[in-house]
């Protein structure tokens, strides 16, 4: 696997590199199309494409250095891969690495959030998706895919945004005041400073894919029409990372299917969300 992004080796340098892409290429739960764990090679195969400039916020975020981890995980059960991967971003961390996972299937989520728990005993986790994911089980596995924010509450509050598809069963566990549907948030930013109000000061993002409109994002297992559009999330995004520590964040669910634009559109989605939170950092 190559590198995410093609940029001068200096900033490869792992003595002063600030920030890591882990890919994490697990599949092993998800119950309708197979594939996203082709994701990761995918998006950083697509990364190579990028231009290094972001014309939005003048900022070459690469100059901060980033590395592509190219270890394995034990990628068996899911609850041995989240221990794995756990154990593997507290190490990273340790390092002064900010890290970006690459999933994978939605589940691959609680392996960063259980490392990042221990280091800021305050964290909350915003979740952009289509789907609740709050099943207590699905398929006889409390860590299906379907059911990582269940698991992810367990270890913190969570705000969830997008969200346009769930089973009756999982209407116990949605907390009201912190779940933003997408029919009420399409069309409007301002809901996301009430969202904010409800976030710690240091937030984890995970993203699914699938919280984007087929449109645009036909490549994922389980597309949802009545999705956000790419400035919507990015304005959204952008507040978020100005407003709060982000700590981190994950990008999941692509799907390939020989649609080379959604895996670029997911390979700039990364290092959008890069930009905003290194920019605004070095704007302090």
């Amino acid at each position: 696997m190559i590198d995410f992004l093609d940029m001068p080796e200096e900033f490869r340098n792992p003595d002063d590199a600030q920030i890591i892409i882990i890919p994490v290429p697990y599949d092993e739960t998800s119950t309708w199309k197979k594939g996203a764990d082709k994701g990761p090679e995918k998006i950083i195969e697509a990364g190579y494409q990028l231009e290094l400039y972001d014309i939005e916020t003048d900022f070459e975020v690469y100059k901060k250095g980033i590395l592509t981890y190219t270890g394995e995980f034990d990628l068996g059960s899911p609850e041995k891969m989240v221990e794995s991967l756990s154990a593997k971003v507290e190490e990273l961390m340790g390092k002064g690495l900010f890290p970006v996972i690459l999933g994978g299937e939605h589940s691959v989520s609680l392996g960063p959030v259980k490392a990042l728990k221990k280091k800021y005993p305050d964290l909350s986790v915003l979740q952009w998706d289509a789907h609740a994911d709050l099943r207590d089980s699905y398929h006889g596995s409390r860590f299906n895919h379907a059911c990582i924010m269940r698991r992810i509450k367990e270890e913190c509050p969570v705000v969830q945004a997008g969200i346009r598809s769930m089973d009756i069963s999982e209407k116990e566990a949605v907390d009201n005041d912190r779940i933003f549907y997408a029919h009420s948030i399409i069309g409007s930013n301002n809901w996301i400073w009430d969202a904010m109000r409800k976030l710690s000061d240091n937030v984890y993002i995970t993203i699914d894919l699938d919280v984007l409109d087929p449109s645009i994002m036909p490549s994922t297992g389980t597309p949802e029409p009545g999705g956000l559009q790419w400035y919507e999330l990015l304005s959204c995004l952008k507040k978020v990372c100005y407003e709060k520590n982000v700590v981190g964040f994950d990008i999941v669910e692509l799907c390939p299917n020989n649609n080379h634009g959604a895996e670029f559109l997911a390979a700039k989605l990364v290092y959008k969300i890069l930009g905003y939170c290194f920019y605004h950092r070095s704007e302090l």
